[in-house]
């Protein structure tokens, strides 16, 4: 069986969602996750080479082609004023292969059995992540080599401390396949069993994440406010012993934590230190989207940007070889300051039609697709530091949830009984 073999309206091979689980798969070895993405790009070129109409038909296809377009059009926007034009341009140029990647998700996942063997697989390679993140913090070990003094990094190697983030945005997935495997108890024994690695990363905006992901679960299984509350309040003191274990035997975690607890000082300075010095970057941020409102400095121009708004003694401009913060940290400060109202006006376009789309969906679909919305709300979640949604790392994982979504709110409600969602 080939890639060909997918092509056609009435084949449907079996191993087709193998092709969208590549790309999460490879995704701790650096630049090879795009393997995955390469693969889906050749499938779009041979529907569109054999059935293009076919594929312009699927009304999933449609809407991540319209979402898809608004992503770009912002990241277009911001080349008027850019200032390292190279830069912004091949960044451009490279979110061109997100929109493929999403029609070949879409094309796939329209026989709901595909998503149904894709979201086991994704649950299955979170489990085995979240393992090997615990083998770390039992041992010091995991497959890919030992952790950093102050966190885990898991199965993405030392240096590279992406681990909590990447499990936080993830976790929807495993817990929705946990609670459909065996119920309430397995859910329970999940949301635990990340807990702990996704606390020793420390990240602390995973923790935040993780924290979105599970209100959202407890809010589902409660389903009225006092029951809501009162598991909130019995999840909050989990929480909090199983904190107070990470503390008492994790020096990493106790480091982690003392830099937190600046914040309780009072002081700017304090709350500064307790949030890795973001307030100088957010600052610096305000005042590039000040000067540069309309289009802002360009995709990935920020760190290029930022010794020009800079305050004196700046901790980025002094302990990073002058060259300062990378991006802002905060996905609303991101998209202004490198492509400006244009580019928040054009992200707001497209999350209005993301919001269309969900609520011109079959309720099989919705049932189907919450899993994967719940990952990407928690990525764009905005009470949150982010990782930056114009790199070629983050935005790859951020495309590949949202696609993920599309696709399965396209699923066919007939491929499938719904009791199967």
């Amino acid at each position: 069986m080939t890639i060909a073999a997918a092509v056609s309206t009435d084949a449907r091979p079996r191993w087709a969602w193998l092709l969208p689980f590549a790309l999460i798969f490879l995704f701790p070895f650096g630049r090879a996750g795009e393997l995955g993405t390469l693969a889906l790009i050749g499938l779009c070129a041979m529907l569109l080479l054999r059935q293009p109409r076919a594929l312009v038909a699927l009304p999933s296809v449609r809407w991540a082609l319209a979402i898809w377009a608004c992503y770009e059009l912002a990241a277009l926007g911001s080349t008027l004023h850019a200032v390292a034009p190279a830069r912004t341009w091949e960044t451009v140029a490279a979110m061109l292969r997100y929109l493929p990647l999403a029609a070949g998700i879409a094309w796939i996942l329209r026989d709901a059995r595909q998503w149904r063997a894709l979201l086991r697989a994704i649950a299955a390679l979170t489990l085995l992540w979240t393992l090997d993140a615990w083998m770390q913090a039992l041992t010091g070990w995991s497959v890919r080599g030992h952790a950093e003094p102050h966190r885990l990094t898991g199965i993405f190697g030392a240096g590279d401390p992406k681990i909590g983030q990447v499990l936080a945005v993830l976790a929807p997935l495993m817990l929705a396949e946990a609670r459909r495997w065996r119920g309430r108890a397995a859910l329970i024994a999940a949301a635990l069993l990340l807990l702990g690695p996704i606390l020793l990363s420390g990240s602390r905006a995973s923790w935040v994440t993780y924290a979105f992901v599970l209100a959202v679960f407890i809010w589902r299984e409660a389903g009225t406010w006092r029951r809501f509350a009162l598991w909130s309040a019995a999840a909050a003191v989990i929480g909090v012993l199983v904190l107070g274990v990470a503390w008492r035997t994790s020096t990493g975690f106790d480091a982690r934590m003392q830099r937190t607890l600046q914040a309780l000082k009072g002081s700017e300075h304090g709350l500064n230190v307790a949030l890795s010095f973001r307030l100088d970057i957010w600052a610096d941020a305000l005042r590039m989207i000040a000067a540069n409102p309309g289009t802002g400095v360009g995709v990935r121009g920020f760190r290029y940007a930022y010794p020009r708004y800079a305050s004196p003694g700046d901790p980025f401009l002094r302990d990073h070889d002058r060259k300062g913060a990378y991006y802002a940290h905060q996905i609303v400060l991101e998209i202004l300051s490198e492509s400006g109202v244009l580019g928040l006006s054009l992200w707001l376009v497209g999350a209005a039609l993301a919001l269309r789309m969900w609520r011109r969906a079959s309720a099989f679909a919705r049932a189907r697709a919450w899993p994967a919305g719940l990952a990407v709300l928690a990525a764009v979640f905005p009470f949150n530091t982010t990782l930056a949604f114009y790199s070629a790392w983050w935005g790859l994982l951020f495309w590949w949830l949202l696609a993920l979504w599309i696709g399965a709110l396209g699923s066919r409600a007939d491929a499938e009984p719904a009791h199967g969602a």
